[in-house]
């Protein structure tokens, strides 16, 4: 996407949120639309490929607070505002076409804002920059988030344009360097004690002109790409963990490093395992006998086995018990197995076990409210 289109598409109307949403908002809409239109989950629809490229292109620039703002302006400002040093966008200072696809609209506003004074617009015209980094997201289940999976990130961003390398010229040829600024990208505008640098009208800013677009890219250098990001997910990662891929994000410009790719993970609920911190919860039904007398039971883990738990006689619904060390292992910790005991009770009895439970009341008698606060006050001790 050219730069120019910042000034018809209205990002915010793409993601379905208002111009005064916060980071936090755009980027939890972000993720949610991600979700929903992803390739990976709408395989052969061409549709939803689309709509995930429109809110891609979207977040790229409201979610980054400095591309935000220079989008805010440009946008109000408009395509016939004026006061960018003595031109209007669309044209030079002397009724010459300024094409907005070859300015970076970064420098523009370095220019207008005070950042291009004494030189330092001339530097950062010509310098190396590195690529935007960019934002995914990656589904795990819970199995692959403890124990840690080597997988790929399906991404649509730009990349280098596979015809021209990225120059942005038509193979065989190569820019030349801008005639009005020499090659240095800005000119000069002295005001008495202040001199100003405003970006070169003719060459946007970069120092060259490409005489002969490369046909595939139309002179931008890039392309918009599919392409799968292979990585490592460390064991033990959590819910909502950002994992950064250094280089793995936008291309730089004029030899500068490619940006990074901050991926962030999305674990799916287990149906039998949940989670705290380190240490994994579970919980394991017994009987009302096996609760009263003690019992040895079995506990699932993560890994498919079973531990064997001995229960002490009189064990109340409820109560948790510690399995050192299989929880989740990471690099600098690991967790425990935390086991909750579930009394279950029948819904349903012949009439041989009524007459035995209710032997087994009147045997007992009904406690009274001291003695079973006493036991609860006992119990919540044990716990954990």
């Amino acid at each position: 996407m050219s730069q120019s289109d910042w000034i018809d598409k209205d990002f915010y109307k793409v993601l379905g949120v208002s111009k005064d949403a916060n980071e936090k908002e755009i980027t939890k809409k972000y993720r949610k639309l991600a979700r929903k239109y992803h390739p990976d989950a709408n395989a052969g629809d061409s549709k939803a490929e689309e709509k995930f490229k429109n809110i891609s292109a979207a977040y790229d620039v409201i979610g980054d607070t400095e591309k935000r703002q220079e989008y805010d302006e440009l946008r109000r400002l408009g395509p016939a505002a004026g006061g960018f040093g003595g031109f209007t966008p669309g044209q030079g200072g002397a009724g010459r076409t300024i094409n907005f696809d070859n300015i970076d609209l970064g420098d523009l506003f370095g220019g207008v804002f005070g950042r291009g004074r004494s030189g330092t617009g001339a530097q950062r015209a010509t310098a190396p920059t590195k690529g935007n980094d960019l934002e995914s997201s990656l589904h795990l289940s819970f199995d692959d988030a403890v124990k840690g999976v080597t997988t790929s990130v399906h991404l649509i961003s730009d990349a280098p344009c596979s015809t021209c390398g990225g120059s942005g010229s038509k193979p065989g040829t190569t820019p030349v360097t801008c005639s009005r600024c020499a090659g240095r990208g800005v000119l000069d505008d002295n005001q008495g004690m202040f001199s100003f640098s405003q970006p070169c009208p003719q060459c946007g800013g970069r120092g060259k002109v490409i005489t002969d677009k490369c046909p595939s890219c139309q002179g931008s250098g890039l392309e918009r790409k599919t392409r799968l990001v292979k990585l490592r997910v460390p064991p033990g990662v959590k819910n909502g963990q950002k994992i950064k891929l250094k280089g793995r994000g936008g291309p730089g410009r004029d030899g500068g490093p490619a940006g990074d790719l901050y991926v962030t993970i999305d674990v799916a609920p287990h149906k039998v395992f949940g989670r705290k911190g380190s240490n994994l919860t579970v919980t394991v039904p017994v009987s009302f006998a096996q609760a009263t007398l003690g019992a040895k039971v079995k506990a699932p883990t993560i890994d498919g086995s079973t531990v064997t738990l001995k229960i002490p006689a009189g064990t109340h619904c409820g109560k948790t018990f510690r399995v050192k060390g299989r929880g989740v292992q990471s690099k600098s910790k690991t967790g425990d197995l935390l086991v909750t005991i579930d009394i279950t009770v029948p819904t349903s009895l012949n009439d041989e076990q009524r007459e035995a439970i209710e032997a087994l009341d009147q045997a007992f008698g009904r406690p009274s409210p001291s003695n079973s606060s006493d036991n609860s006050s006992r119990e919540s001790t044990e716990a954990g």
